[in-house]
């Protein structure tokens, strides 16, 4: 993270996010500060504890992708969670503890990609060499190139083949064996499906079940009749996995959750709140009260080993329409020092939204139709039209954000989508005439644009 300032990060999230600059700074700032965290002397870097975050806005102002940005932007393990998932202890649900396992199982999963990217070319070398096994099976008794027999003669018998060899390497290189069949012996283990019924869900179970019958059920061997580059494929993942160091990647990926893992809680409104005393509102302080040391840092049981959580970054997000963030425990509030209002969304920021960042609609909805070899230009005034009608459903009915656009393109474009294959017109216009036409009877009828936009 050194190479990135809190500007060039805010700079990188405004590539795909509209508006917002508050919750950017904070997340920038929360970034750069774990860079800064590893420069500072060894005794107090464990005392600096990370600046978790609440995030507080409607649904579809960008929360989530702010989060999974950062992530992506900080190569960091990144998990989102669902608040309301989660259930106290005693009651069914999730266990809050899963969300650390299932973090550590997608850090490891990262890092084994990485390491097996770095032994790749090694393993498509070694399964080279066994498909050349198969294909020209080394003759018995044969002494290496060069050697001798035991009668004094050269072993004309090994450098033949091994030129051989070398004849069929080159034309396995150029594919002009792609067509010929090996058989090609594959290992697996017939472990029986077991299904576990528990009271807190499977994640509760933290023995691997298929490491445990591993060695009740050994691997077996069986033929498989297969093309050569199949052969190639399957070679190669199963040299890749013997030549990657799991402990290694085990160390590694718990070092990595430690250090730079984000989980980004949703909904944490939803366990905010007074409680009712009756009814299935009784359990959300519960859920607070088992978030609490997760979040403080505590020491976390998974299948990999040990996992801290003191230096998790937190991000946590709800619309907080009926409870505030206040209504949340003293102890958990403490635990979140950085409070960010996000802006709702009007039609100046759909227009934006709908051109902008690198991933905005009108570039998927053109990019879709190119295949069908149509182009689709959308005028100003279509873009204008579009953004004015999703800031008055919005108005109107349920505030959803940017993810009204996503509602009213699909039926927009509805009918060229289907019948694009059969169209002879490869040129389609989109102004503003063509989207009232389309539109704005939903608009006009109120409860037809409750149901439909």
């Amino acid at each position: 993270m050194s190479i990135f300032t809190p500007k060039e990060i805010v700079g990188e999230l405004d590539k795909y996010i509209i508006g917002q600059k508050n919750a950017k700074r904070a997340v920038a700032i929360a970034l750069r500060n774990r860079w800064r965290r590893q420069q500072v002397p060894e005794d107090l870097k464990d005392e600096i504890a990370p600046k978790n975050i609440i995030m507080i806005g409607p649904t579809g102002v960008g929360k989530t992708e702010i989060a999974r940005r950062l992530a992506k932007l900080a190569q960091s393990p990144f998990l989102k969670i669902e608040a309301s998932k989660f259930t106290e202890v005693g009651y069914v649900g999730r266990d809050v503890e899963s969300m650390i396992r299932d973090l550590t199982e997608l850090a490891v999963n990262m890092v084994k990609g990485e390491e097996a990217e770095k032994v790749r070319n090694k393993a498509k070398e070694i399964a080279e060499e066994r498909v050349l096994d198969l294909l020209l099976p080394p003759q018995k008794g044969m002494i290496g190139v060069g050697e001798k027999l035991t009668n004094g003669t050269d072993n004309e018998g090994k450098s033949d083949q091994t030129d051989t060899r070398e004849k069929l390497r080159g034309l396995l290189r150029k594919g002009k064996l792609d067509n010929r069949v090996v058989d090609l012996e594959v290992s697996h283990r017939n472990i029986p499906i077991i299904e576990v019924f528990s009271a807190y869900g499977m994640e509760e179970m933290d023995i691997n079940l298929k490491d445990v019958f591993s060695n009740l059920f050994p691997a077996q061997t069986k033929k498989r009749k297969v093309k050569i580059p199949d052969a190639l494929s399957i070679l190669s993942q199963e040299e890749e996995q013997r030549l990657i160091d799991m402990d290694n990647v085990t160390k590694l990926a718990i070092k990595r959750v430690e250090q730079s893992g984000i989980i980004f809680v949703d909904e944490i409104d939803k366990i905010a709140g007074r409680e009712s005393g009756h009814g299935p509102d009784v359990s959300r302080e519960g859920v607070q009260r088992d978030i609490l040391p997760i979040v403080e840092g505590t020491t976390v049981a998974t299948k990999y080993g040990m996992v801290r959580t003191d230096h998790i970054l937190f991000i946590a997000a709800g619309a907080f329409h009926i409870s505030k963030p206040s209504d949340l425990i003293p102890e958990l509030q403490g635990r979140f020092p950085i409070r960010v209002e996000l802006d709702s969304l009007g039609k100046e920021e759909f227009i934006r939204i709908l051109t902008e960042p690198q991933n905005a609609l009108i570039k998927q909805y053109t990019a879709l139709l190119k295949t069908e070899d149509i182009d689709m230009i959308f005028k100003n005034d279509a873009i204008g039209e579009i953004a004015e009608i999703a800031s008055l459903v919005n108005e109107r009915t349920e505030n959803i954000g940017a993810r009204r656009l996503y509602t009213i393109m699909e039926k927009l474009l509805d009918e060229i989508s289907f019948d694009a294959p059969d169209l002879n017109d490869k040129e389609i216009v989109i102004d503003a005439d063509y989207v009232k036409g389309k539109l704005l009877d939903f608009v006009k009828d109120e409860d037809l644009s409750r149901y439909i936009l």
